[in-house]
């Protein structure tokens, strides 16, 4: 693992604010409706843009938005400087999201130097699918994600788990075909959607408490939002939103959770140097 010292950190900061103006443009151009949220938002309302130790930057589209985004990408992404990911188009790619990433880049993360696909600095694009509005069928719901989820991640868990059982037990999962989980993945949130629900969640990542999804208004309701001195699409709602997930979300957390995530390897754009 490298240490990121604060001058790379700025710059690759400045360079996922290059990719979410690219984002906006694309979605404003295209009548696709997004918002920034997470960390992301949080820095927006508490600091104006960054949070200063924070080293990605979160996107999420409702799931029509989303694969509305994914096609416009085709024709409408610059593609001299940005490249789309997701498990569609992307070989060996095992997340059930998006990625925007910059050409010319590299932030390899820890233990995932194995990926057959290219790391450039990126932010994530997520699509939010429909959960059961009944609290016992979407804690069943949050399992079937769960499993999913640690199907996908397998391929990672096997190096990086510190538990010589849990690799164990990852390195067998990962022997399950990847189309398969995908086919698996895509059948899963095609049967959420066919019912209208008031709460939705991005499938294959973690809910930050018992309610194991979020209000669909919250992504519903937008307004725009500075964040580093540009505008982007942000929840209008962001006091609900924000104490939902992060709790006392304007008192900054102790020194000791102030982390980036541990890179092996990483390049900027030229003058950023590393």
């Amino acid at each position: 693992m490298i240490e990121i010292t604060d001058e790379q950190l700025r710059q690759i900061q400045l360079t996922e604010l290059e990719m979410l103006v690219e984002v906006d443009r694309i979605c404003r151009k295209c009548n696709i409706h997004y918002n920034i949220i997470a960390g992301t938002l949080l820095g927006a309302v508490r600091h104006g843009g960054f949070i200063p130790w924070d080293d990605d930057a979160d996107v999420a589209l409702l799931r029509p938005e989303y694969e509305k985004f994914r096609v416009a990408c085709e024709t409408e992404l610059d593609t001299s400087r940005f490249y789309f990911q997701d498990h569609r188009i992307t070989p060996g790619y095992r997340w059930g999201y998006g990625k925007l990433r910059r050409k010319g880049t590299l932030f390899l993360r820890e233990h995932q130097e194995h990926m057959p696909y290219d790391q450039g600095i990126f932010i994530d694009i997520f699509p939010l699918d429909n959960v059961p509005d009944n609290y016992i069928l979407r804690c069943v719901h949050n399992f079937h994600c769960f499993c999913i989820r640690k199907a996908l991640w397998s391929e990672v868990g096997k190096i990086a788990d510190s538990s010589a059982l849990k690799r164990m037990f990852y390195n067998w999962m990962s022997k399950i075909s990847l189309s398969a989980i995908f086919s698996h993945y895509e059948t899963f949130a095609k049967k959420g959607n066919t019912t209208s629900t008031k709460m939705v969640r991005i499938l294959t990542f973690p809910t930050p408490n018992d309610a194991y999804g979020y209000k669909k208004e919250w992504y519903e309701s937008s307004e725009d939002m500075r964040f580093e001195g540009k505008i982007f699409q942000g929840i209008k709602d962001y006091d609900a939103y924000l104490s939902f997930k992060f709790d006392e979300y304007m008192t900054l957390p102790p020194l000791a959770d102030r982390k980036v995530h541990p890179v092996s390897r990483l390049k900027l754009l030229p003058g950023g140097g590393a």
